[in-house]
């Protein structure tokens, strides 16, 4: 069974343990920046949201690789980036529409979310639940769980 990750900004609490433990088990070291989740915030409305690689059906990043580094992996339908073909030249990093793909400046190559091989370590670690890595049939039955709760609670 296909698995996804979601996210429900609003159990988010903006803490950023997702960052820390994904920069800690990608690059070995509490960098934030080299994280591949990002937490997108509005503090002033108290919004905090979650931002990783989608794994698009049809990613703009692959398609703008100029040699062809960047393809689905069917195992985890995934999108990866291969690194020993990866020239650097940060096409798939503009090109994304969420952000979900960043650049090591040191490194000089490109990074993304890789759903810590099926077992996504942000998720383990976000105690508010607002990250999950669930089947794919799920999905709409959590959104109609959430309706049926928005609903109880506005009679």
């Amino acid at each position: 069974m296909a698995r996804i990750m979601v996210v429900d900004h609003e159990l988010c609490t903006g803490c950023r343990i997702c960052e820390i433990v994904c920069s800690v088990k990608k690059e070995g070291a509490s960098d934030p920046s080299r994280s591949r989740i990002h937490i997108v915030t509005w503090d002033m409305e108290g919004i905090y949201l979650p931002m990783l690689c989608q794994h698009c059906e049809e990613p703009l990043c692959a398609m703008v690789c100029p040699v062809n580094a960047i393809h689905r992996d069917k195992s985890l339908d995934r999108v990866i980036v291969d690194e020993e073909l990866c020239v650097g030249c940060r096409g798939c990093v503009s090109i994304c529409p969420l952000g979900g793909v960043g650049f090591d400046i040191n490194e000089r190559r490109v990074f993304r979310c890789d759903l810590c091989d099926g077992d996504p370590t942000c998720v383990k670690y976000c105690e508010a639940g607002a990250i999950q890595y669930i089947d794919i049939d799920q999905v709409q039955v959590s959104r109609w769980r959430t309706t049926a709760r928005r609903l109880a609670a506005a009679v």
